[in-house]
């Protein structure tokens, strides 16, 4: 059989940016099994004393996920916060119109806090531009990071938390140029709710930083006007504007399927251009940055969602069972948001657990790994540090849709200080291995230390609870001299090549 030839090289003397640790964050909404029955289920033999499952715990824990965003999503923008604290006794009850569930509030701020600091994670909390606005925002970043002495502080410090919560990051609102959006907006309107809204919370707290709503995704009409409106509006208040989008391949074509991170680096470029458009504009000197705070692969479950009973708790909504082919599109969309480091700040996985998520629980049974937590897990662990441009020469093939596409992508990663190098590449060929020359000319006192790779014979092959189909192999060490090694990429593979300066 053929095989590809590809080169890499590897200079210390380029380097793109550092990398933002909460590039590797995650999203729980209160849809479908996320809350309850995922990170939450009191009956199961592994909850603690709040109801929080142990092993989801745990295995959030291996990921090291620094920040999520909560708690949603389409969920937000008809959320009354208040009926999340206090008693739960006391909670009402309420229908959730943007999934047609029962939402029953027993987890709340306060509790998401809680759980948050059980896995190590920081919060992003989103506010409500929907249904509500400036005096509701006010009033949660009050409750959350004012320490005492007003009626919203003191209220919080009666609920048991004596302390503020201190959260950092707010989004305003969500995808409010969705017309699925409850209480959507044009862009000026929202933007101008978002400005004043905005303006308040950082009177309240002048710390935190702020995402504005950005484009549900790259394929809406009004992309990317509603970027340059929205921020000639915002730009003065706002840190970072968000990006949404979601892959798929309904069409069962693994090439065009495996060509689609295009997408996602020419809709970052996009946007950064849009954002330094209206600096230019407003002859500013700050720069906006990207907050990717929704991106995965979701066309699975689309289907069988359309059947779901609507006006239960915790239905299962969007339960995709990921295959090793969506895990290698995965690996390609962690390369492109490193790509981006200089820009993009904050990226969020979505979801975190159950719904388009990497993991999966049962009530029975222990929570188990997709397809798709291995490569966010390599990236999460190993992609910390100052990404290095990467110059790549590599065979491409013909996209419909995107045009001439290597079959090689691949970023470096050098952490000076814990003295690692780390190369994420994939190979999208479905039927040929890759030779990879690596040229590390900055690095000939390292040596290889592993290469982690993920593949199979079948790219349809998922993971379940009973059986794990696809996970991480041990790959042969490359020969290695000068600063040079060559390494075979298996066909359809995330790959992780890892050196560690000698002794």
């Amino acid at each position: 059989m053929e095989t590809l030839s590809g080169k890499i090289i590897v200079d210390t003397s380029f380097t793109l940016s550092e990398v933002d640790p909460r590039l590797f964050g995650s999203f729980i909404e209160h849809l479908g099994r996320a809350v309850y029955g995922g990170i939450y289920d009191p009956d199961h033999p592994t909850a603690d004393e709040q109801g929080f499952r142990g092993d989801v715990i745990e295995m959030v824990k291996k990921l090291d996920v620094p920040l999520i965003r909560y708690p949603g999503g389409n969920f937000v923008s008809g959320y009354r916060w208040e009926d999340g604290v206090g008693p739960k006794r006391e909670r009402p009850t309420r229908l959730d119109l943007a999934w047609r569930s029962i939402e029953p509030n027993q987890i709340g701020t306060n509790e998401f806090m809680d759980w948050a600091s059980k896995v190590g994670a920081e919060v992003n909390l989103a506010v409500n531009l929907g249904t509500r606005g400036i005096e509701a925002a006010q009033s949660l970043i009050e409750y959350c990071n004012h320490p005492s002495g007003t009626y919203w502080s003191d209220l919080r410090r009666s609920h048991g938390y004596p302390e503020p919560h201190n959260i950092k990051v707010w989004s305003l609102g969500n995808e409010m140029d969705g017309r699925w959006q409850i209480g959507h907006k044009t862009a000026y309107e929202y933007g101008r709710l978002a400005s004043e809204a905005g303006r308040v919370m950082k009177w309240v707290d002048p710390s935190i930083e702020l995402i504005v709503c950005g484009s549900s995704n790259s394929r809406m009409p009004s992309y990317p006007d509603w970027e340059a409106t929205v921020l000639m509006e915002t730009y003065d208040e706002v840190d970072y504007i968000a990006l949404h989008n979601y892959y798929g391949n309904e069409d069962d074509n693994i090439l065009e399927y495996m060509a689609q991170s295009e997408d996602m680096d020419h809709y970052i470029r996009t946007v950064i251009a849009t954002c330094d458009f209206v600096k230019a504009k407003k002859r500013s000197k700050k720069q906006i940055n990207i907050a990717f705070d929704e991106w995965n692969v979701w066309f699975h479950s689309n289907e069988a969602d359309k059947k779901q009973e609507p006006w239960t708790v915790g239905p299962p909504l969007l339960q995709d069972r990921y295959t090793l082919e969506d895990a290698v599109l995965v690996g390609e969309l962690l390369i492109t948001l490193l790509k981006h480091a200089d820009r993009v700040k904050i990226a969020c996985l979505a979801q975190l657990v159950n719904v388009i998520a990497p993991i999966m629980t049962e009530p029975e049974k222990g929570a188990w790994a997709q397809t798709i937590y291995y490569p966010f897990l390599h990236a999460s662990r190993y992609g910390r540090g100052t990404v290095l441009q990467t110059p790549l020469d590599a065979p491409s093939y013909e996209s419909v849709t995107f045009g001439d596409v290597s079959y090689l992508t691949a970023i470096a990663v050098y952490n000076e200080q814990e003295g690692d190098l780390t190369l994420f590449a994939v190979n999208r060929s479905p039927e040929k291995s890759m030779e990879l020359s690596c040229d590390l000319r900055s690095f000939e006192d390292f040596m290889p230390a592993d290469h982690i790779i993920l593949d199979g014979p079948d790219p349809k092959a998922y993971n379940s609870a009973d059986q794990q189909n696809v996970v991480p192999r041990r790959g042969t060490l490359p020969a290695w001299e000068n600063g040079s090694c060559s390494v075979i990429l298996p066909p359809l593979s995330w790959n992780v090549l890892r050196f560690s300066k000698g002794d």
